[in-house]
């Protein structure tokens, strides 16, 4: 067909590996269903989370030295065979338009949709959350909890009731193991098989795949934050308070003294903590919590490397959209434990965009709010190592400072 680009391979650099503490460490100072029509997930379900709007066709994105590169809106992405679907600019009209970028082959055939009704951009006061829901167990942190930090991020464990069940909504395959300084990729396919159609349904979640696309990846370059996307931040932080694990957040942070009387005002600290600006990689305003644990920067001093991204939405999207290439497990410290596609807590070394990550832990199919909880409850109370059980799993949650500010949080198999 006229029109249609076919075979074009994704180009993979090579990088020296680094390790994840190391990489952290650099970066210190020396259910309800949505009533949105946000996301429309289809045909395997992964979501694509490119800005769009109704009034243009097409979306410019900031880009180093001033460049801009512009995505396509109510884009489709596929990953079967690994390729990405992007509009046509040309505007050829075969084939509706798209082109085809062939990728390492997947096991499963993902479609993403974004419906270009997108209310998660309109005021706050016109937005629609979920109830509150009466979840039927004590959200008052015990006397137990209280004193031992390893019991309450436990039970934050218990309450995420979002969390996916492996199996069921979700399927990884973790492909072969490797030491870290092993290069090669030691992965077929993709690590996700497929995910279930319904979980972008799910308002936290829906809501924070809409952020995902807020920030430059590149470490060191100024954020410009819009209106809009100060709504969508406290429109998520909004949806997240109303969930089990934020709850007892709120209610172990003010036993403690640390978070104000009025939950309005919690929220409000919640939202400074997670999305204000901070300086990284020597430029002010160029960073936040959320964008360096969640979205994931590219660090540009010396060689190029990924720099945080430890959440494994942003993983399956990307990957979704032939950004990332799964290349396989790090072996765990432990014998007998390699990991299987029941895993939630899994080390693993990708490209993303072509650059390096070595070593990456993430915990799978936990759920936007539970995160936010235990890195939170870390910050305020924990050090740099946290060294906790979360349900079947050792882990220890590192918790890095920049100030006042979060200034890295993920897990690592103990």
């Amino acid at each position: 067909m006229d029109g249609l680009v076919k075979n074009l391979v994704d180009l993979a650099l090579g990088h020296p590996e680094r390790g994840d503490d190391r990489d952290e460490r650099d970066s210190q100072p020396r259910d309800e269903r949505s009533r949105s029509t946000w996301s429309q997930v289809v045909s395997g379900g992964s979501e694509d989370h490119d800005r769009f709007s109704s009034n243009s066709d097409y979306d410019t994105r900031r880009r180093p030295g001033g460049e801009e590169e512009r995505y396509g809106r109510n884009e489709w992405e596929s990953g079967e065979s690994r390729p990405t679907m992007r509009p046509q600019k040309d505007g050829g009209a075969n084939n509706d338009g798209w082109e085809t970028v062939h990728k390492k082959p997947s096991k499963q055939h993902h479609k993403v949709h974004m419906d270009q009704r997108n209310s998660y951009k309109r005021p706050l006061r016109e937005q629609e959350y979920s109830s509150d829901v009466d979840y039927g167990v004590n959200l008052e942190p015990t006397d137990e909890e209280l004193a031992d930090l390893s019991k309450a991020l436990n039970k934050l464990w218990e309450l995420d009731l979002n969390r996916l069940v492996p199996g069921k909504d979700y399927e990884i395959d973790c492909g072969e193991g490797k030491k870290v300084y092993q290069k090669g990729d030691m992965a077929e396919g993709s690590l996700f098989s497929w995910l279930s159609e319904d979980i972008f349904s799910r308002p936290t979640f829906s809501r924070f795949c809409s952020l995902l696309d807020n920030y430059n990846p590149h470490e060191g370059y100024k954020e410009v934050v819009t209106a809009e996307e100060r709504q969508e931040q406290e429109a998520f932080i909004e949806e997240i308070s109303r969930t089990a694990p934020i709850k007892y957040l709120y209610k172990y942070l003010l036993t403690k003294g640390i978070a104000p009387e009025s939950y309005q005002d919690f929220k409000r600290m919640m939202t400074s903590l997670w999305f204000d600006l901070y300086g990284r990689g020597g430029t002010s305003s160029s960073s936040s919590a959320f964008e360096h644990v969640f979205v994931g920067e590219i660090k540009q001093r010396r060689e190029q490397e990924v720099s945080g991204f430890h959440n494994w939405i942003q993983f399956y999207l990307e990957e979704a959209k032939g950004r990332v290439d799964y290349q396989g497990y790090v072996f765990p410290r432990r014998r007998g434990d390699m990991p299987d596609s029941e895993t939630q807590l899994l080390t693993i070394q990708f490209e993303w965009n072509g650059v390096l990550k070595s070593v990456s832990s993430t915990l799978i199919g936990v759920s936007p709010e539970f995160e936010i909880a235990i890195y939170t409850l870390c910050f305020y109370l924990g050090g740099e190592d946290n060294h906790v059980e979360l349900g079947p799993y050792l882990v220890n949650i590192k918790c890095y400072r920049l100030g006042n500010k979060i200034g890295s949080a993920f897990p690592v198999a103990d």
